[in-house]
C-alpha cells in the first residue's frame, strides 16, 4: 500500500494506547525492534505487538522494515511528529501535577564522545552562571542514534562530528539545521616517550607500521586509526572512551587520533601533534535540530556551547 496519501480513520485511531505511542518513538529513535525493546524492558515480542496495533489503527505502513533495522515511511512521520507532541503534553502535565517545575526550562543535548570530554561540561558551566534556571539533560551516541532522537522528538540539540565530504548526517525530510561551531584538523596522540615527540608535526609516512588504539566502530578504518594510511592498521586496543584511549597512549601502548578540540584534555605522558602530508584530515563540530524556531532556553545552551567551541579552538 502506498504512504504517498494517508487515510486515516479518526475513530480507529483514537483507540491508540499511550503505551503504542511511546513504543513507536523508541522504534524511531532505536532503529530496531531489538533496541527499542531493550531501552524500553519489553520483550520484541511485545514491542511487535504494539507497533502492529498502531498501524492496524493507522490504516497504513509505518514502518518499512530491512534487515538492518526500520525506516519511517511518510506515515510514520506524519505519526511520530503527532505522538512526540502527546508525549510531550504528558509528561509536562505529570510533572505540573506532581509539583515539578514545567519542561519550559528543560534542554535535551545529545553529543558525540568526544565533545563530552570538555565542551559539554565548560558549555553546561557557563550556561549555569549566566541562566541558572535552565536545567540540561545529556546523552552520549554515535551520529546515527542522535539524529534519530532528534528526529524522534526525544532531543532538543546535538553536536555531531562531521569528516570529509561533510554530507549532511542522514537523507530525510525536512532536513534537519546544521551549525558548524569549528573547524579543525584531525591530530595525532603519541607517547611523550616516543622518538616522534620530540618534534612539532608528524609527517604521514611516518605513521606507517604503527599499532592504534582504536574505538569499536565496525568500519575498514576504526575511529582513531590515521585514516589516510594504505595499509592494514594494526589496532592492539579497542576502546570507546577518550581518556581511556588517551591514557593507553600514556602508557606508551599505542597511537590513537584525537580532534584537534580534544587536545587540551591530553593527561600527561601525551603530546597530541598534527600531521603534515597526504590529504588534509579536517573535521567539523556541527549543531544539529530540527528546522523550525528554537525555545528560549534551547537558543541560550546553542549559544553557551558555540562560546565553549570557539573558545577550545581558540586555545589550541
Amino acid at each position: 500500500m502506498s504512504d504517498h496519501l494517508v487515510c486515516v480513520d479518526v475513530m480507529d485511531f483514537t483507540d491508540v494506547s499511550v503505551t503504542a505511542l511511546r513504543v513507536f518513538r523508541a522504534v524511531a529513535e532505536q532503529g530496531t525492534f531489538t533496541a527499542a525493546a531493550a531501552s524500553l524492558g519489553y520483550t520484541q515480542s511485545a514491542v511487535s505487538r504494539q507497533i502492529a496495533s498502531i498501524e492496524q489503527a493507522a490504516g497504513v505502513l509505518l514502518l518499512e522494515r530491512h534487515r538492518s533495522g526500520v525506516r519511517l515511511t511518510a506515515a510514520g512521520h506524519l505519526v511520530l511528529r503527532r505522538a512526540t507532541v502527546v508525549l510531550e503534553e504528558l509528561a509536562a502535565t505529570a510533572r505540573e501535577l506532581s509539583g515539578l517545575p514545567t519542561q519550559g526550562g528543560v534542554v535535551r543535548l545529545g553529543w558525540f564522545p568526544s565533545a563530552g570530554a570538555l565542551l559539554v561540561p565548560r558549555a553546561i558551566a557557563a550556561l549555569r552562571d549566566t541562566h541558572p534556571a535552565i536545567t540540561v539533560h545529556t546523552r552520549e551516541g554515535g551520529t546515527p542514534a542522535l539524529v534519530r532522537a532528534l528526529r524522534a522528538g526525544s532531543l532538543d540539540l546535538a553536536l555531531l562530528g562531521s569528516a570529509p565530504p561533510f554530507r549532511p548526517p542522514d537523507t530525510e525530510s525536512p532536513a534537519l539545521e546544521l551549525r558548524t561551531l569549528t573547524e579543525s584538523s584531525l591530530r595525532v596522540a603519541v607517547p611523550a616517550g616516543h622518538p616522534l615527540a620530540r618534534g612539532d608535526f608528524i609527517d604521514v609516512a611516518e605513521l606507517a607500521g604503527r599499532q592504534w588504539i582504536a574505538g569499536p566502530a565496525a568500519a575498514d578504518r576504526p575511529m582513531g586509526v590515521w585514516p589516510g594510511l594504505e595499509e592494514r592498521p594494526e589496532i592492539v586496543h579497542t576502546a570507546r572512551d577518550w581518556l581511556a584511549k588517551l591514557n593507553l597512549v600514556a602508557a606508551g601502548c599505542g597511537f590513537t587520533t584525537v580532534p584537534g578540540l580534544l587536545a587540551a584534555a591530553a593527561p600527561p605522558g601525551v603530546r597530541i601533534l598534527p600531521v603534515h602530508g597526504g590529504p588534509l584530515e579536517h573535521r567539523r563540530l556541527v549543531l544539529a535540530r530540527l528546522p523550525g524556531p528554537l525555545t528560549e532556553p534551547a537558543a541560550r545552551t546553542a549559544e553557551a556551547l558555540l562560546a565553549a567551541a570557539m573558545a577550545l579552538y581558540t586555545a589550541n
